[in-house]
Parts: structure tokens; sequence; C-alpha cells
């Protein structure tokens, strides 16, 4: 009797295999493994608060794994490899993985792909990349300063926060007013005010331009004319002359407003600028040595 006792526990582990094997012929069944969740940008939001600007990612489905924050000279669009222009003196560039910021069907979660801000440094986050699980954000900033990031809960969250500790003062920045046009109510062209470095007024009254009309700006019917452009280089302002040329194509597509509508009264309330001299790509223009303002060719109706 004592041999069977021990002897019925060594028969157990014998034929514990058999029991949890699969049945003659077969395979056995493959275990249920779940994928990993990959969250979901849903919202970015920003406010300035005790001297920076707060760039706020939410998520939906936890935060990412990895949070990749730093400066670049330029940015590229994921997947394709184009450049991605961002209005500003600095760029910073946020990246996330896993995430993405769409849903399984394709529609974003995230919109606007273009968002500016009236802040003292960051003037506009643009999304140049929503691809393999990687979601890449440029922010475009006034100055290079320190930046730290943080994360929170409920929701999840990423903080980008940007040193923002210096003077800005107010002044307008000239929008194309798409509604008023199609009913051809002038003006066409609408002033609002952003916060530019008092140094630099013309600088940062260009890439105001550039970085767009605010969300709640957007909703009133202002937009952004390009006329193909997509920034500015070579700016000076002497003798009372603001001279700059226009970056990327150049065309008015046959309309009888253009870009110049927007930069020419933009530069011109500075006090130290009497004329605009706006330049084509090229470097070409109308008329850079008379009495007026001047324009390229390009952007004749």
């Amino acid at each position: 009797m004592k041999v069977s006792r021990l002897v019925s526990p060594l028969l157990a582990l014998v034929l514990a295999p058999a029991l949890i094997a699969a049945p003659s012929g077969g395979t056995a069944p493959a275990t249920s493994v779940t994928a990993p969740t990959t969250p979901v940008l849903v919202a970015v939001r920003a406010a300035h608060r005790d001297g920076a600007d707060r760039v706020v990612f939410e998520f939906r489905g936890g935060l990412p794994q990895t949070r990749q924050v730093g400066y670049v000279d330029r940015l590229y669009a994921d997947g394709s490899g184009r450049r991605v222009h961002v209005a500003g003196q600095a760029l910073l560039r946020v990246r996330f993985e896993r995430a993405q910021a769409h849903t399984d069907d394709g529609a974003s979660t995230a919109a606007p792909r273009r968002v500016a801000f009236r802040l003292p440094n960051v003037m506009t986050a643009v999304r140049s990349g929503d691809f393999e699980a990687v979601t890449t954000y440029g922010l475009g900033l006034a100055r290079r300063t320190p930046v730290r990031v943080t994360t929170l809960q409920a929701p999840p969250r990423v903080v980008v926060e940007v040193g923002a500790r210096f003077a800005t003062v107010q002044r307008k920045v000239w929008f194309f007013h798409r509604d008023r046009f199609v009913d051809n109510r002038e003006p066409f062209f609408v002033a609002v005010r952003r916060p530019v470095v008092p140094g630099t007024p013309a600088t940062g009254l260009m890439d105001r331009i550039f970085a767009g009309p605010l969300p709640g700006e957007r909703a009133r019917g202002l937009r952004l004319l390009r006329s193909g452009a997509t920034g500015y280089d070579d700016l000076t302002v002497s003798d009372g002359v603001a001279d700059l040329r226009l970056t990327g194509r150049c065309g008015s597509g046959g309309a009888t407003v253009s870009i110049a509508g927007e930069v020419l009264p933009t530069l011109k309330q500075l006090p130290t600028v009497d004329r605009v001299v706006l330049r084509d790509a090229a470097g070409g223009t109308l008329d850079p040595d008379g009495p007026g303002d001047s324009t390229p060719a390009c952007l004749e109706p």
C-alpha cells in the first residue's frame, strides 16, 4: 500500500501532458493575445501661465510609450519626407510613439492639422506626421527658450512647457476675410491683434501672418491668403522701406486679392515703415525704386 501511494503521484505527472494535449491528428488551440492599445491624440491646446507657454497634447487610451521633444532646423513629413513649413524663428519637434491622430476608419481625431495660438512664444502647432503609430508635430516659436516636458493623467496628457519670460507688444495683423469677399463687402482684409517681440516687430508680424488665424477667427471667416507662398526671407527695414522676398510659389490665380493685401498693411503700421517692397522667390518686383509700394508681377490678377 505504501508503494501504491508513491506511484500514484508519479503516474499523475506522467499522464498530465496527455490531459492537455490536442486530440489525435489536431493542433493545440492558440492562446489569445490582445494587441497593445495605441493611444489616440484627441486634442491640442495651449495657454500661457507663470512665464511659460504650455502646449497640451491630450490622448485617449493612455500615454504614448515614448515622447521625444527637441529643437530642429527643419521639419519633414513622416512617410513622404517632404518639408513641412512652420512659421517662427525657432522650431520645436514633438514626436510620439506609439500614438495616432486618426480613427481606424481614417478620420482625424485632432483636427485641424494647423492651429495658431495668441501666445508670447508659441505661435502655431503643425502636425507633420501620423504614420505607422508615430505622430509628429512642429511648434513654431518666436524665440528658442528652455523646454520642459511633463505628463498628466485623467485624462492622459503630455504637456510641453516653453519658456516665455520676455516682453511683447500688441500689433495688428491683417487676414483675408473670405465671407466679405464672396459677398463683395469691403474691406476684404481685416486686422486682428498679436503679441510680437518689440526689438524685431517686422519679423514677428510676418511670422504671425504665416502662423495664420486662430480657430475662432477662422470660424468668423478669416483665412491666410498665401497666394502660393510658403513663407518669407531676406526681410530688411531701412530708410523707411521694408524689403522682403516670398518663398515658395507665387500666383494670384487670377483673383483681384492676394497675400499683398495682408503683408502691406501689416508692415506699414510700424512707424519705421513708409513703403513695402514685396518680391517673388527670384527677387522680382514691379517697381522697387518707385515712391509707393511694389509687388511682384505674379500677384497681378
